[in-house]
């Protein structure tokens, strides 16, 4: 007995190792090799993966999330001709490759080299190998697949503008980009910081030396920055030179960072961005530009993360802006975040009390992904720069790692009531309204007006709902409009134009600014607006 219990334990080691080992050889492998002619480089490596044949590029869809696998692994100076073997069933989504089924695929490597996939997808400087077919491929039987990276990524073309060359040229003269270096954010950040933009001037300015004009402060939506919203300052440049919008001066704002959108927001992880616009920033371009130097003449307007951020704004800084027009913001009361109510007590980002997914992204009656999907796309995507680890960087306290606290266990869905307390107390719009309407109240009543449609892709009409209630309930003569059937991306458009109702929110802006100007709508457009 005491041999055979001696012969058991020497054994047990042996049967564990080869029980690690016949698993260990149950994963899968894809070889990358870095083409000889390349530099060293280093970055995460992403593996994109789905059915089908033809494609030229192969890479995620938000509208799809799991119609596409994807498996990453963090790569450290791969030198020319080397070759890196990736477990793509290590870390990936929606499940590992090896579980996929016998069929015909395509799929592409990609070297994010900046870390910026999960913000930007494909960029430039990233590093491309062609798209390779798996016909009747079998996952684990066979040669194991193989990649070049040999194709250096290119910044996407800017989306064309329907201008013509006479109205283009004359866009881009009065459209000028302006770099501030802020003190506060240097001090923060250690390393010099910039808040950068483009400065739209009205036709006339320079005919009128001694006109004040007011301003409007825009920023954008996630996936965004500062190359890709010169087109929107170009058309807003020409819109007025055609007499659709009143004279104003526009500043787009990029708000973007490698960790997402900072949204103007002060935040102990991304710093000061809030103070440095306010404090900082606004007074030295006002003593640039000739602009219309109080509340009355400053006003916000940005859409989906740009409307949050600008309604933060006009939350936190009630006596330096006139009024801010938000549209499709991001939650703005935090017990309908994008469905999910994250004061609810057990509260699970993934799944209702009764075990059904939270959607977060539909087409009209439709759900087509769920926030589950979205969240563990993320993180392979990359430990940074995603939509909900964005909304952590702007929203959570720092954790010992330097990094935020996330407000929800990313396996389970469990939501951290100590992160999401830290939310309200700081970012929950409605609830700091409410906290502080003794003070800020007299400076915030009327100023506040946000538009959204009752189909949001993302669902942020039910936030809107919530915040108006809180407003009304304090008698703040909210502004709120919910565009029938609309959605995230055609909020704007009627008739044909998809910046149309931007010539509305310009004109009210004036009307606040320059009341005895009774400037109107060109012949032939209709309100869009509530009156």
């Amino acid at each position: 007995m005491i041999l055979r219990k001696a012969a058991r334990l020497f054994l047990l080691p042996f049967l564990v190792s080869l029980a690690c080992a016949q698993t260990a050889q149950q994963h899968l492998f894809f070889r990358i090799t870095l083409d000889p002619g390349m530099q060293p480089a280093s970055g995460r490596l992403l593996i994109f993966l789905q059915p089908g044949t033809g494609a030229t590029h192969v890479g995620v869809n938000e509208f799809r999330p799991s119609a596409t696998s994807v498996a990453a692994k963090e790569i450290s100076a791969l030198a020319p001709g080397a070759s890196v073997d990736v477990d793509v069933d290590d870390l990936a989504f929606p499940a590992p490759f090896s579980s996929l089924q016998p069929g015909t695929y395509q799929a592409n490597a990609i070297l994010d080299v900046g870390h910026t996939y999960p913000y930007l997808g494909p960029d430039a400087g990233d590093l491309e190998s062609a798209v390779v077919s798996l016909s009747d491929w079998t996952p684990g039987s066979g040669a194991e697949p193989t990649f070049v990276l040999n194709h250096v990524t290119q910044a996407p073309a800017p989306r064309p503008l329907s201008l013509s060359p006479d109205a283009l040229a004359a866009a881009e003269k009065a459209t000028t980009l302006v770099d501030f270096v802020s003190p506060a954010l240097t001090a923060f950040s250690g390393r010099e910081t910039h808040i950068r933009g483009w400065v739209v001037l009205p036709p006339g300015y320079a005919e009128h030396p001694r006109e004040h004009y007011p301003t409007v402060y825009w920023t954008h939506g996630f996936g965004a920055n500062l190359d890709r919203i010169h087109p929107t300052a170009l058309m807003i440049a020409s819109r007025m030179a055609a007499g659709k919008m009143p004279p104003m001066i526009w500043i787009f704002l990029d708000e973007s960072l490698p960790t997402g959108t900072h949204e103007f927001a002060d935040s102990v992880n991304n710093g000061p961005w809030g103070h440095a616009l306010t404090a900082e920033f606004i007074p030295w371009i006002e003593a640039k530009c000739r602009m219309d130097a109080r509340s009355t003449g400053r006003f916000l307007e940005g859409h989906s993360s740009g409307g949050w951020a600008t309604l933060q704004l006009q939350v936190n800084y009630p006596n330096i802006f006139g009024g801010t027009w938000s549209t499709s913001p991001d939650p703005s009361d935090f017990h309908d975040f994008t469905g999910i109510d994250l004061y609810a007590p057990h509260a699970n980002a993934y799944h209702r009390p009764d075990g059904s997914l939270y959607p977060i992204i539909r087409d009209h009656q439709k759900v087509v992904a769920t926030f589950e999907e979205l969240s563990r796309q993320e993180a392979v995507l990359g430990a940074y720069g995603g939509q909900v680890a964005s909304f952590e960087w702007v929203f959570s306290p720092r954790g010992a790692d330097g990094r935020p606290l996330q407000m929800f266990d990313r396996q389970t869905g469990d939501v951290h009531p100590e992160v999401v307390a830290y939310w309200r107390d700081h970012y929950d719009l409605a609830h700091l309204v409410e906290a502080n309407w003794a003070a800020r109240g007299p400076a915030l009543k009327g100023k506040i007006h946000l538009i959204v449609g009752t189909a949001d892709t993302f669902y942020l009409d039910g936030a809107a709902h919530k915040f108006e209630a809180v407003l009304n309930r304090l008698h703040a003569d909210p502004h709120f409009t919910y565009r029938d059937n609309r959605t995230h991306f055609d909020l704007y458009e009627e008739n044909g134009d998809r910046m149309a109702m931007m010539d509305e929110i310009a004109a009210q802006m004036y009307a606040v600014a320059r009341p005895s100007a009774h400037w109107a709508l060109p012949a032939g457009e209709s309100p869009i607006l509530h009156p």
